[in-house]
């Protein structure tokens, strides 16, 4: 077969990293990046420049398989049978229990096109709101940080901000291990530019702390505390931009008097900053400096998520950082497409172009648009990820169907998705592997199409929408995830799904967009084929938008930005006697989510071959546990396994978890046996920030070490 080639979008994190990809006999070959090509221009990853490895053809779901009951094994069907039968029992689930009997769990990897029309299915034709995707687990913080300061979401900035900032704040993101792209642009400005500094705030020493200025290792919980001194420090400076704040803001009065009714002494405990660390960090915020921050997981993951976020706004509003080259608040994507999902309402609160199910005439506009009937699109929210599979584990959905993700291994307090999904009448899958933890539970495995394979949109951290296509044929009987979508819909009787081409899937969404805060309408096929477009962008002739809100004005009912005046609150757990540790969990650079893609790649997994648990040397002493060793981390919900990495990068009281490592690599290494599904109020996004948990030394177990030798020789 000849070569073939194409530019692709990287599938994992949000950088949004454009790559240049050939095969050869139908198999991936060569992966290489254009120095001139945004956003990314030459740089890869070591996970984006391995991607050619990561196919496993044995573990590839290539045929449609279903179970007609739980007690039989799964067989290969013909889509043909596979569609009706799936159509059916969705049909009879609604019919029997209603129409919020059926829910579905998607992910911030399908790319825009699949994810709008899972949106169209649900929320306009099965007529429910039971809908949400990880994007729950990794963005609503930051949707909801934005929407409560500027009265939308999606980041004022651009990449392009890091070549003229002066200051970069890194709340809670790893990005040396997670975007490591786009952090050797911001080394590239520190290296390059004297005045430049770099401050991490993060309770561990990461890499991305190593290469900081100033690293603050704030307690886990204490980002509000430690951002309040900061304010506070820049109050008493004068340090305030009054013209900025005076024109283009309103409640800083607010702000003001909660800082000065919180008691400095309380505050510098939660936080756990001494004087001389907030001064140090004020003395990098003040005088003729841009600050750019960036925030991810430490932030969102969290009860006070969102207050961490407006937070954070709120020191860039006080100081008039935000609409200017070089400056604002960013917050980074965990996934490729987490961005293009919100744009495309999926989750269980949204519709197209950054709408409301709340509000009437949103519904109106958006059935209109579909050309359904009015009173379709139901007003009132679904459930959230954490509440949707407690209520599959409760009996009260009994249809889930999840799509390109892995929530047997990453929902928090993972005991209780896994029991709704084995409580669940009807569980589809749709992936392209066909032995992960969640596939274990289907009745129906739908093989859909990986990336290299497809073609389809998707939208980056800064708004930069590009397109990535097919460089190689998928196996067997596997199709693009929005072929499956359209295939499901047409099967059920509902119009609407006539679509041949992802081409006409993306010129019916981008048509709803139009007039919105996220507007894509003028972002044609034939544009993004010639390469990416940030947005807004409402007419063909439009050049994008790399920067918003620059001449001052938000989409709020005034046109000015909001500060939001939170105090400092403690988590919903916390440790005691029993449980005396916080686990944080997080990533690596070798691996990505659940390991079902970089855990095929041999270079990956000699870097991070099996789980472990950063310990402080105090904390090790106490419970006895060995440099080396094998330690559980037994929470209020259940423990979790791994190797023990005695080390003072992260502080006494506190041990770092990863979770990519699941059930398949030993029935108890998963880290969200231990983690809490408690929620935070506003973004309904749950705590994975901080898990009570004890230590208990452990015996190696018999099969982990020859798992982790096969899965480096794969």
């Amino acid at each position: 077969m000849a070569l073939r080639q194409a530019r692709a979008t990287c599938p994992y994190c949000g950088v949004g990293c454009v790559l240049d990809v050939k095969s050869q006999d139908n198999a991936l070959v060569q992966i290489t990046a254009d120095p001139a090509v945004a956003p990314n221009f030459g740089m890869m990853c070591p996970k984006g420049a391995l991607l050619f490895k990561s196919d496993a053809p044995k573990r590839r779901l290539a045929t449609p398989m279903m179970r007609e009951n739980k007690d039989a094994p799964l067989r290969e069907v013909s889509w043909k049978e596979v569609l009706r039968y799936t159509a059916d029992r969705l049909t009879a689930v609604r019919g029997a229990r209603g129409p919020d009997a059926v829910a579905f769990y998607g992910s911030g990897q399908l790319d825009t096109e699949a994810s709008y029309l899972f949106t169209k299915l649900f929320k306009g034709y099965l007529r429910t709101n039971q809908m949400d995707t990880n994007s729950r687990l990794c963005m609503s913080s930051a949707v909801a940080g934005y929407v409560q300061a500027f009265g939308s979401d999606g980041p004022p900035t651009c990449y392009n901000d890091i070549e003229s900032a002066d200051t970069f704040v890194i709340l809670g993101a790893n990005m040396t291990a997670n975007h490591p792209v786009l952090f050797n642009r911001v080394r590239r400005r520190r290296a390059t530019r004297d005045s430049a500094r770099i401050v991490v705030i993060d309770p561990r020493r990461s890499k991305t702390a190593e290469y900081a200025d100033l690293h603050l290792p704030v307690k886990p919980g204490g980002d509000v505390a430690l951002l309040l001194l900061a304010m506070r420090r820049l109050l008493e400076q004068g340090a305030t931009d009054t013209a900025f704040i005076d024109a283009h803001t309103e409640g800083f009065d607010a702000l003001k008097d909660l800082i000065s009714s919180c008691d400095p002494v309380a505050l510098h405990e939660a936080s756990g900053m001494t004087a001389s660390q907030i001064e140090a960090f004020a003395g990098v915020l003040v005088g003729d400096r841009r600050l750019l921050s960036f925030y991810c997981m430490g932030a969102n993951q969290s009860t006070a998520g969102v207050d961490k976020n407006t937070a954070l706004i709120n020191l860039h509003l006080m100081l008039g950082e935000v609409g200017k080259i070089g400056a604002g608040p960013f917050s980074l994507t965990g996934q490729p497409n987490a961005m293009g999902g919100r744009e495309v309402g999926y989750l269980c609160h949204q519709l197209p172009g950054y709408r409301k199910v709340t509000d009437a005439s949103h519904r109106a506009e958006v059935e209109r648009l579909w050309d359904i009937a009015p009173g379709s699109i139901r007003p009132t929210p679904g459930r959230s990820a954490v509440p949707m599979f407690q209520a599959a584990a409760d009996g009260e959905i009994d249809a889930l169907w999840i799509a390109c993700t892995n929530p047997a291994v990453s929902m928090p307090n993972v005991s209780v998705t896994q029991a709704g999904l084995e409580r669940a009448g009807l569980v589809i899958v749709q992936d392209c592997f066909k032995d992960t933890e969640t596939a274990r539970y289907a009745d129906v495995l739908l093989p859909a199409a990986t990336w290299g394979e497809k073609s389809g949109t998707m939208t980056n951290s800064e708004r930069l929408v590009t397109r990535s296509r097919a460089v190689k044929d998928a196996p067997g009987k596997a199709v693009p995830d929005w072929q499956i979508v359209a295939a499901v819909g047409r099967a059920m009787g509902f119009d609407g799904f006539d679509f041949t081409s992802p081409k006409q899937v993306w010129d019916e969404f981008r048509k709803t967009t139009a007039g919105t805060p996220c507007d894509l309408s003028g972002m044609t096929n034939k544009r993004l084929e010639r390469g990416g477009l940030h947005w807004p962008c409402s007419a063909e002739s439009h050049p994008g938008t790399p920067r918003r809100y620059t001449d001052g004005r938000f989409p709020t009912p005034t046109g000015k930005a909001r500060f939001h005046a939170a105090k400092p609150r403690g988590t919903d757990e916390t440790t005691d006697a029993d449980y005396p540790l916080a686990v944080m969990t997080g990533r690596v650079a070798a691996q990505w989510h659940t390991r079902a893609r970089t855990g095929n790649v041999p270079e990956l997994n000699r870097q991070a071959p099996e789980p472990f648990i950063e310990i402080h040397p105090d904390d090790a002493k106490a419970f006895g546990i060995d440099d080396g060793g094998w330690a559980y981390a037994v929470g209020r919900r259940g423990r979790a396994l791994a190797r023990a990495r005695v080390t003072d990068k992260v502080t006494a009281g506190t041990v770092f978890l990863p979770f990519h490592w699941g059930d398949s690599f030993h029935p108890e290494t998963a880290a969200n046996f231990v983690t809490t599904d408690a929620v935070d109020p506003v973004s309904l996004q749950p705590e994975l920030k901080f898990a009570a948990v004890r230590l208990e030394p452990a015996s190696a177990p018999e099969a982990t070490s020859a798992v982790a030798l096969e899965e480096v020789a794969r």
